[in-house]
């Protein structure tokens, strides 16, 4: 319960932003006067980035003084009673960027200087307030990107299984299905479900169909066939020691190794990251801002895997999903995401 009210919590500011741009949108398409609802959404997008770049800058500002008195991080440490990522953080000065900078693109990409200019490399139209707060908001995954390597990965994974240790849990079967069952929600809402599109027109929109046996045969070959060349491309950056980082490894099993002890988390794996992933990445974002963009933000939302040769196999995953969704459907993408996965929880479990 405590769970879904978190993810609540977290969804429900970028479903607002999603419903405001489309009110916009709405009135824009009516060829009505929409400024009102579009600044709105501006605005709550900006002052939500101006927090997140005042807490950077603060950050930036507490690790200079770090610098000059070393022994003041030591007090704060001992004073918070135990360990703290944010204290023990691999490094402060990237934790405190990776807030600001990130926050500051997030702002300027609402400018509409700056939209006609992506305009010109992206599938999406500059004067659209839906595609100037996506792609707004897509500055967050960078943020949690920034976050999570200024924390440090190993500090993650230690902070977690400290966690765990007194009593708390690492990832359940019921957070994940809240994550990604929300992660759909959002995207149904993003594309103007509700406001401009009724039930059907969304599906449509999104790629969502009963897939043909084409679909699931086409779903089926990219899924499992992609296992044996991760597998390939693992072994042979093992063998040569290319892009290896254990500290990837031990916080991904700290999140994820809990659902590999059991077929009921394995599925869960593969369906629920398949229906939230893959509605929001290849339905919704994919046809506003192609194929590359799409699968460079579905690599960087992985921020367990920081920037390692994982991060590459996920881009080239997501690039194979990219040409799936366009020449078939998200449904076909869908069956693939999950059998991969789930194919990867069956052989994590196994030892390999």
């Amino acid at each position: 319960m405590n769970e879904l009210l978190t993810m609540l919590i977290l969804f429900a500011p970028l479903i607002l932003v999603m419903v405001l741009a489309n009110l916009a949108e709405a009135q824009r398409q009516r060829e009505e006067a929409y400024q009102g609802w579009a600044v709105t959404s501006y605005l709550v997008v900006g002052a939500f980035y101006g927090l997140l770049m005042l807490g950077g800058l603060l950050i930036n500002g507490f690790a200079l003084l770090v610098q000059q008195q070393p022994q003041l991080l030591e007090e704060l440490t001992a004073s918070t009673g135990g360990p703290n990522p944010l204290l023990q953080a691999d490094s402060l000065p990237l934790l405190g960027v990776g807030l600001w900078a990130p926050a500051l693109v997030g702002i300027l990409v609402l400018l509409p200087p700056v939209r006609r200019l992506l305009a010109r490399l992206l599938p999406m139209d500059a004067g659209s307030p839906v595609h100037a707060v996506a792609l707004s908001l897509s500055a967050l995954i960078v943020i949690q990107l920034l976050f999570t390597l200024g924390i440090g990965l190993n500090n993650l994974a230690e902070s977690l299984a400290a966690q765990e240790a007194t009593g708390g849990t690492s990832t359940t079967l019921s957070g994940l299905w809240a994550q990604q069952v929300l992660t759909a929600v959002f995207a149904f809402f993003g594309v103007g479900f509700l406001i401009r599109r009724d039930w059907s027109a969304t599906l449509q929109r999104l790629g969502l169909v009963v897939p043909s046996l084409g679909n699931i045969g086409v779903g089926i070959v990219v899924g499992l066939g992609m296992v044996p060349l991760v597998m390939v491309i693992e072994q042979v950056s093992s063998q040569f020691n290319i892009g290896i980082d254990p500290s990837v490894q031990k916080l991904t099993e700290q999140l994820l190794g809990p659902l590999f002890n059991s077929p009921l988390g394995i599925i869960t794996l593969g369906v629920a990251a398949a229906l939230g992933e893959e509605t929001i990445f290849r339905g919704a974002v994919q046809p506003r801002f192609g194929i590359v963009l799409t699968a460079l933000l579905f690599a960087l939302v992985h921020s367990n895997y920081g920037i390692s040769l994982s991060t590459l196999i996920v881009f080239l995953f997501g690039l194979l999903l990219g040409i799936v969704r366009k020449r078939t459907n998200t449904s076909t993408t869908m069956i693939s995401h999950a059998l991969y996965n789930m194919s990867l929880g069956i052989l994590a479990s196994l030892g390999f």
